[in-house]
């Protein structure tokens, strides 16, 4: 067709018929380019799952629980909504494993100072500094989570942290090491103290704990506690009567 109206044209249509062939010859060169373009990769495995739980959280951060749908994730992370149901039946699900997952990839450094004190100081300091934000997304998450799951907050707490390494472990075995804290006369609850108010204030203020509420907490409260448990006999559990 193309070929039969260039013939038809006359000597004095040359010009006319150089625009058409060049005409031509951009539509093939465009149309080949097309074909030539290679297929988009498909996301598989690990990849794939990483790529869907990092748009949860960031779709979690943007709009929060309650507004975050399992389309809009999927739409977020650029496939299908049966592709997030497959791995996870529940929006609950999805949720706790993006925080799960944000957490394990954004670890707080375990200092090593050579002291129980400094490195308390040190990891509480980089709790409040490194996880403010984090603990603020989490918070305004939990009660939906509570609802959506039917956990109670310890449950969803150890579904949270499980497989994550306790970064208080390395500090106070170092500790123990050099003799300055004996662990089989110190409660547990008292080991645990530290974090959990850091974790109360940072779920009730949702700010940056001040340097000398962290330094209060080391000095005024665990320094003391853990001095007053070494004066126990190894394996007592009891520390010794006040006075």
């Amino acid at each position: 067709m193309c070929s039969s109206l260039i013939s038809s044209l006359g000597h004095r249509d040359k010009e006319c018929k150089l625009l058409l062939l060049g005409g031509l010859a951009i539509l093939v060169s465009v149309a080949g380019q097309q074909v030539q373009q290679p297929p988009r990769q498909r996301r598989r495995g690990e990849e794939l799952e990483a790529a869907l739980l990092d748009a949860a959280w960031d779709e979690l951060a943007d709009v929060g629980f309650a507004k975050m749908t399992m389309e809009s994730v999927a739409a977020r992370a650029k496939t299908g909504v049966a592709v997030l149901y497959r791995r996870w039946p529940r929006k609950d699900e999805l949720v706790m494993a993006a925080i799960a997952r944000y957490g394990a990839q954004h670890p707080v450094d375990i200092p090593d100072t050579g002291s129980l004190r400094g490195d308390m100081l040190a990891l509480l300091g980089g709790i409040s500094e490194g996880r403010s934000a984090f603990a603020t997304i989490v918070s305004a998450a939990f009660s939906g989570l509570l609802a959506d799951s039917g956990l109670t907050p310890a449950e969803v707490r150890e579904r949270l942290i499980e497989n994550r390494p306790i970064w208080s472990q390395q500090v106070y075995q170092r500790a123990h090491e050099r003799g300055e804290i004996d662990l089989r006369s110190i409660p547990a609850a008292l080991l645990a103290m530290p974090f959990d108010l850091m974790r109360h204030d940072l779920l009730m203020t949702l700010k940056p704990i001040s340097p000398e509420r962290v330094k209060s907490i080391v000095d005024d409260l665990f320094i003391p506690l853990i001095s007053r448990a070494a004066q126990t006999p190894a394996g007592s559990g009891q520390a010794p009567p006040a006075g």
